[in-house]
């Protein structure tokens, strides 16, 4: 394919849905020297798939003379998790001042997805030619780091002895943080609470992003004032102070910190003027509010699970009017949401091995019903192997089976919980499941699935139902917890909404990439929920 120079990428790449920015690091090895009298002069352009062309969105400089870089520029990609972002790194050896890549000689390519980036944290491949042969023996690495500063402060905070501003009863305090602006002003940030009628507050502790109080920077002066908040907006003031968040972060449980609020008109009068009260900093603490993105690269992994209905209201797989027909183009409902959802999953796990179990067939030799058997007829390792290893088993298992009833979900949502109950006893952030369940109808044990689901919830588990066919699914949207809590049927409620559902019809005629879209966009939130609730933070992470 012919590399063309495109300065700006089409708008908008990507979706709505951008969890952050993500840095990666490149360096190579053993490139490719194309200089007679010298070695390569390397530089390395990044690509990204748009509508299935490569669109250039960054190159690094030029390192002189070198067969191994390690490029100082980095290349900064908004993140999204349910897409599958293509990504090309290419790797040329500078010899004009020209900005067309033709121009210059190629040392060898790696295409690869973000996710399979992220989820690895660092990457090293071999770098190939047009021909895909290896370029010699040049390789690339490729390292990824959020850009973000995750960290919040929470402080607690009281007041002793502040000026009393009203006539006919004691003050009305509350708190006003501010940072300084880049006009040089002051920058409200935070707003505390109002205690009314007191001179000794005690503010309820808050949580603010550390970037929001003082950009990130502990030593950065902030401004605190103190004011008795009047019911017409024309709040009086009572005194200010400077201080830093290093200072603040002085304050233990055991050890308060003791600020002077200070009036500086009252301080220009009186000669004995001390202060118009203390503000008691009691406690402040620093800590990361941990993002999806950090679980990933902390090395969390995503097991995912496919759970597909077999039941005879799918209707006979040979005749054309089946949901389980596959077309003369290779496809179904079934599998297009198999392959929609799986292409995104399968990043995130390293062995890509995927259990992909039926329910509501009859199987041989006995023909007894199964709600809760493997597609490749190996109970015992029910794993397959990729995206494309569950496609094989499920279009070779379609002939073998009898399509039955009724439709159950709760065993294969037992199953899978299973599972993500025994990973709780790791007590740490590194695996979290999702099961996939297609089906093209009505629930047949709802007070069981609903009970299997309220019990899940507890676990490190997501349950994504997509719908198939044209069925009423009205149950299904009941399970998807985002307009009320779900309840059990002994009226115990989850203890959070594990349950993304999608109808299929929806997405029929859009593109394949939208179904993922919808049905993943709640995942990274969930999992990210599930562990905070745990307190567990990822894997690796730094202290804040």
């Amino acid at each position: 394919m012919a590399y063309t120079m495109t300065p700006t990428p089409p708008a908008p790449v990507g979706s709505q849905y951008c969890v952050c920015k993500v840095e990666l690091s490149i360096c190579g090895q053993n490139l490719l020297d194309r200089d007679v009298t010298s070695k390569s002069d390397p530089f390395c352009v990044l690509f990204l798939e748009v509508n299935g062309k490569w669109v250039e969105l960054d190159r690094t400089e030029t390192a002189v003379n070198n067969l191994n870089p390690a490029f100082a520029k980095k290349f900064i990609i908004d993140y999204h998790f349910e897409e599958v972002q293509k990504l090309k790194f290419a790797l040329f050896d500078q010899d004009k001042s020209s900005t067309q890549l033709y121009e210059h000689d190629f040392l060898g390519e790696f295409s690869c997805t973000l996710g399979m980036i992220v989820s690895s944290k660092k990457i090293t491949r071999t770098l190939l030619l047009g021909n895909g042969k290896p370029a010699g023996k040049g390789m690339i690495t490729i390292a990824a780091q959020e850009l973000s500063d995750n960290r919040v402060i929470t402080l607690s905070m009281a007041g002793r002895k502040l000026d009393k501003k009203d006539l006919f009863g004691k003050s009305d305090p509350f708190l006003e943080f501010h940072k300084p602006g880049d006009d040089g002003k002051w920058m409200l940030v935070h707003r505390t609470e109002v205690i009314k009628y007191t001179l000794d507050p005690v503010w309820k502790p808050f949580t603010v992003p550390l970037v929001s109080l003082c950009d990130g920077d502990v030593e950065k002066l902030i401004k605190v004032i103190c004011y008795d908040y009047d019911s017409d907006g024309g709040h009086d003031f009572i005194g200010e102070f400077q201080t830093s968040v290093a200072r603040l972060c002085e304050a233990q449980d055991a050890s308060p910190l003791e600020l002077e609020c200070i009036n500086p008109k009252k301080q220009k009068k009186k000669k004995n003027y001390k202060n118009s009260g203390i503000i008691i900093v009691k406690s402040c603490k620093i800590t990361r509010d941990f993002s999806f993105l950090d679980y990933i690269l902390g090395g969390c992994q995503l097991m995912f699970t496919v759970g597909i209905d077999f039941t005879a209201s799918n209707g006979n797989p040979q005749e054309p009017s089946s949901l389980h027909y596959i077309n003369p183009l290779g496809t179904n409902e079934y599998l297009s949401a198999i392959w929609a959802v799986g292409q995104i999953i399968q990043d995130y796990d390293s062995d890509k091995m995927f259990p992909a179990l039926g329910f509501g067939a009859q199987l041989p030799p006995d023909w007894k019903v199964s709600h809760e058997f493997a597609i490749n007829f190996n109970p015992r390792n029910p794993f397959c192997s990729g995206v494309e290893g569950i496609v094989q088993a499920y279009s070779a298992c379609l002939p073998h089976i009898r399509f039955y009833g009724p439709t159950n979900f709760s065993p294969i949502i037992n199953h899978v919980a299973r599972f993500a109950a025994q990973a709780t006893q790791q007590e740490t952030a590194s695996q979290y499941f999702i099961l996939l369940i297609i089906t093209d109808g009505v629930i047949s044990d709802m007070d069981e699935t609903r009970h299997a689901v309220v019990q899940a919830s507890k676990l490190p588990m997501s349950i994504i139902i997509v719908g198939v066919g044209n069925a009423d699914f009205a149950a299904m949207e009941f399970l998807d917890g985002d307009s009320r809590v779900l309840r059990s049927y002994t009226g115990e409620e989850a203890v959070r909404d594990i349950v993304q559902f999608v109808p299929f019809r929806n997405f029929r005629n859009v593109p394949k990439e939208t179904l993922a879209k919808a049905v993943l966009a709640e995942l990274p939130q969930q999992v990210v929920q599930y562990f905070k609730h745990q307190n567990l933070p990822p894997i690796n992470s730094e202290p804040a």
